[in-house]
């Protein structure tokens, strides 16, 4: 009685923010513990938070090699955590209450609302079986795929290896998790393209957005209906962006990169290598190379894209797509002298607008900040941290190599910036705030000068 008591004193926003935290603590324990690891394996508490972390918040970046540490053990709850992660805490919890038939209250409708970034209370819990059902489907789909083609291939030499790798491979890339058990992400299968194209397929649709999944489920069902179907302002927005950003990502690190690391590909590889790269900085983290053998203004042009990251209501982090989208149009209607902000011939909600410019704002904040305390601390190029920090807030988990060999405390800012990419920032700013009472008076109001 006296936790249920302490427990209702606490938001919403706190709640899910502390099953979160509590998630990660518990599989910190568990990853910690010998049962976990391969023979002659020691893991000290702090890398196995990391990891904990790292695996919750559907990152990637990693300070153990995750095929040499972990047994099969480990290796299962690993997938585990970036189901939790990537599917979000509620929509699991949500499918369980309904199998334990247990009647799902206005406080459980209020945590779905939070935690999968939705802006009203109806059709919530038909919105997360939805959301189960989809991202079950196309993981399955993808393992079923990567399995037969792996023993097609010859990669694998019996079913079991074949289909747990393809498991692993399948969730890890739809859920934008980043982990890998061949102890070198993508790069073996640099030169297959099949197994390229499934991971990219993977990636974009766990990192689109579930919202716009389901309109593109009810869109292919009322196909043969021949009824006409339209899409949300929200879905518009988010997918014209998200491919936008992906096309642009393509182009400039070929731009960038076509008379160094792409200089001796030929044109398919040189396509293939920027297309990944531009899919997987968004979120995934998965990579077809080395990150530290291209140049700098490269791995500072896939900081910004990890910066931006994916799509709200999405398993990716970052500022989000739409966040950055609204800015850019902010920008542009100042510019043009305008007040209001139109995109798609509607108007966007003053709110909405405030919302994206204060996540911007917050965010690059806590980024610089982060760098300048790790950059004073460790004995890396400036240039290294700011893509480890970027991949850490947009939970993208690419890194150039020195997250392993970081101190105690800048690990401990990295796991910060990924618990804050997991729940996003309009949450995480609702953690701090405190009631207050609506005043009876306004104080005269007075221009400055700004800008």
């Amino acid at each position: 009685m006296e936790l249920s008591a302490r427990r209702r004193k606490l938001s919403s926003v706190q709640i899910i923010a502390s099953y979160y935290a509590l998630t990660m603590i518990s599989a910190a324990v568990l990853l910690w513990l010998p049962i976990m690891h391969n023979p002659g394996v020691k893991v000290t508490f702090i890398d196995a938070l990391f990891t904990a972390v790292s695996a919750v918040s559907v990152t990637g970046l990693t300070v153990l090699d995750t095929a040499s540490t972990f047994n099969l053990a480990g290796k299962t709850l690993l997938i585990v955590l970036f189901q939790i992660g990537g599917i979000g805490i509620m929509v699991l919890g949500t499918f369980m209450w309904i199998v334990l038939g247990r009647a799902i209250g206005l406080e459980q409708r209020r945590w779905i609302m939070i935690d999968q970034n939705q802006s009203t209370l109806a059709g919530l819990v038909a919105l997360m079986l939805s959301v189960l059902r989809i991202a079950l489907i196309i993981e399955a789909v993808g393992a079923i795929l990567l399995s037969v083609y792996f023993i097609y291939r010859g990669y694998y030499t019996n079913w079991p290896d074949a289909l747990y790798h393809a498991i692993f491979a399948s969730v890890s890339a739809f859920t934008n998790a980043g982990f890998d058990i061949t102890g070198e992400s993508l790069q073996p299968f640099a030169n297959d393209y099949v197994i390229v194209i499934i991971h990219v397929f993977l990636i974009i649709l766990g990192g689109i957005g579930f919202p716009v999944l389901i309109e593109i489920s009810e869109y292919l069902a009322t196909v043969h209906l021949k009824k006409k179907f339209r899409f949300s302002l929200f879905t518009k927005v988010t997918t014209s962006t998200y491919f936008g950003l992906l096309i642009a990502g393509m182009i400039g690190f070929w731009l960038l990169e076509k008379n160094h690391f792409l200089f001796n590909k030929n044109w398919h590889q040189a396509l293939f290598y920027s297309l990944f790269n531009s899919v997987t900085s968004r979120s995934a983290g998965l990579t077809m190379m080395d990150m530290a053998s291209v140049t700098e203004p490269t791995q500072l042009f896939i900081s910004m894209l990890m910066f931006i990251g994916a799509s709200p209501s999405s398993v990716g982090g970052g500022i989000r797509t739409t966040t950055f989208i609204v800015v850019v149009l902010a920008i542009k209607a100042y510019m043009r002298g305008r007040h209001e902000i139109r995109i798609f011939r509607r108007e966007l909600h003053p709110e909405d607008v405030q919302k994206a410019l204060m996540v911007f704002i917050f965010a690059i904040i806590i980024v610089i900040l982060s760098i300048f305390i790790i950059f004073a601390r460790e004995p890396f190029p400036l240039t290294a941290i700011i893509y480890d920090v970027s991949s850490a807030f947009g939970t993208c988990g690419s890194s150039v190599g020195i997250t392993s060999e970081l101190s105690s405390l800048s690990k401990s800012i990295l796991m910060l910036l990924m618990f804050i990419g997991r729940i996003g920032i309009i949450p995480f700013l609702l953690l701090l705030k405190k009631d207050e009472r609506k005043s009876g008076y306004h104080y005269l109001k007075e221009r400055i000068i700004v800008g």
